[in-house]
C-alpha cells in the first residue's frame, strides 16, 4: 500500500518519548497456609520447650470388690518436648543513585525491595516449617535449624515400603517408595488418627494429591448445584467416618506428603518477631534486613498425621 510522499515516520524520530507502564506484574506466589492456619507464641530463649502427656491405659479389668484396699498407683509424669528457633533473613541494597531515580511503578526502590523480601522471607519460612528438616541446636560456626512438622511425627503415620521415622530428633528420615494416594489409604489414615485420641481438620498436600483426591469414587453418587456455564472438578471436603476434612492445596509442602493437622496443637514460636534492621553503609548504597528468629512448636505430635511417599505424577 502507497504511503504519504516525505511523511515524518516514527522510525525516524529521536525524541518520542517511551511508553512505560507504572505497573509491575508478579505473579509468584507468596501464600502461607500453614503458618496462617496455625497457633503463635513468644519464646523467651532461643531453645524453648513445652510438655505432653497421655492418660493412663485403658483398664478392662477395672472392677473392685467390696471393702477393698487401695493399691497405690504410680503416678503419671509429663513429657517434655524442645525445640529450637533458627534465625531466617532477607535483604536489600539500593545505590544512592537508584534511590534518587524517578522509576516507574514504584515511589521508592528500597520500599519495593524491602516489600519483596519481606514476601520471599514469609515463604521460606512456611517451606521450612512444613517438611522434614532434623533439628540442629547449632554453635559457633553452624546455624541452629528447627525440627519441621513432617520430622516430628511418628504415631500417626502412612509410609511407603522403606520409609521410617528419624531415629532421633537430629537424624535425618527415610523417605519410602513411592505410591498412589487413594481413598483407602486416606481412610486408613484417619482411622489410625481417631484410634489414638486425634482428630486432624485439614488435609495439607501438594497439587498432584489434591487433583486425585478430588477424583475419588465417592463423588460419582453426589449432586451439586452449578451453573450451566461450571464444570465442577473440584472437592475441597473429605466427609469420613471421624469427622469432615478440609482439602487445602499447598505449594510449599513436599508434593509426595500429605499432612493430616489440628491447628490447636501446633504454634509457630517467635524469639525475635520480623523486624527490619539498616545496615551501617560502606560507600554509595543503603542495606536493609528483615529478620526473623523462630522455630515450631509440634505441641502434640500424636495431634496430627502424615501420609508419606506419594506419588507426584
Amino acid at each position: 500500500m502507497a504511503k504519504v510522499t516525505n511523511a515524518f515516520l516514527t522510525y525516524d524520530a529521536k525524541g518520542n518519548r517511551e511508553d512505560l507502564s507504572n505497573v509491575i506484574y508478579n505473579i509468584d506466589p507468596y501464600d502461607t497456609p500453614v503458618m496462617s492456619m496455625l497457633g503463635r507464641r513468644n519464646a523467651t530463649n532461643p531453645t524453648f520447650d513445652w510438655q505432653t502427656e497421655s492418660l493412663p491405659s485403658v483398664n478392662l479389668s477395672n472392677a473392685m470388690e467390696e471393702g477393698f484396699e487401695l493399691a497405690r498407683t504410680t503416678a503419671t509424669p509429663t513429657v517434655r518436648a524442645s525445640n529450637v528457633c533458627q534465625i531466617s533473613k532477607r535483604d536489600a541494597t539500593v545505590s544512592g543513585t537508584q534511590q534518587s531515580a524517578d522509576a516507574a511503578g514504584k515511589a521508592s526502590e528500597m520500599a519495593r525491595q524491602m516489600s519483596l523480601s519481606s514476601k520471599a522471607l514469609k515463604r521460606d519460612m512456611e517451606s521450612i516449617l512444613c517438611q522434614n528438616q532434623a533439628i540442629n541446636v547449632g554453635n559457633t560456626t553452624t546455624a541452629r535449624t528447627t525440627r519441621g512438622f513432617e520430622h516430628w511425627l511418628t504415631t500417626n503415620t502412612s509410609r511407603g515400603a522403606s520409609g521410617a521415622a528419624a531415629a532421633s530428633p537430629t537424624a535425618a528420615m527415610t523417605d519410602g517408595t513411592q505410591r498412589a494416594i487413594t481413598e483407602t489409604i486416606l481412610k486408613a489414615s484417619l482411622a489410625q488418627c481417631y484410634g489414638n485420641g486425634s482428630e486432624p481438620t485439614t488435609a495439607v498436600v501438594g497439587p498432584w494429591v489434591k487433583q486425585v483426591i478430588s477424583g475419588f469414587a465417592g463423588r460419582a453418587s453426589s449432586q451439586q448445584i452449578v451453573s450451566a456455564e461450571t464444570i465442577l472438578g473440584a472437592a475441597t471436603l473429605y466427609a469420613s467416618d471421624f469427622g469432615t476434612i478440609k482439602i487445602m492445596p499447598s505449594r510449599w509442602v513436599r508434593a509426595r506428603t500429605a499432612l493430616l493437622i489440628d491447628p490447636e496443637y501446633a504454634k509457630v514460636t517467635y524469639y525475635r518477631n520480623f523486624q527490619t534492621t539498616d545496615i551501617a553503609k560502606i560507600g554509595d548504597a543503603d542495606t536493609k534486613m528483615i529478620l526473623a528468629e523462630w522455630g515450631l512448636e509440634m505441641s502434640n505430635q500424636a495431634a496430627h498425621g502424615a501420609i508419606f511417599d506419594l506419588a507426584t505424577s
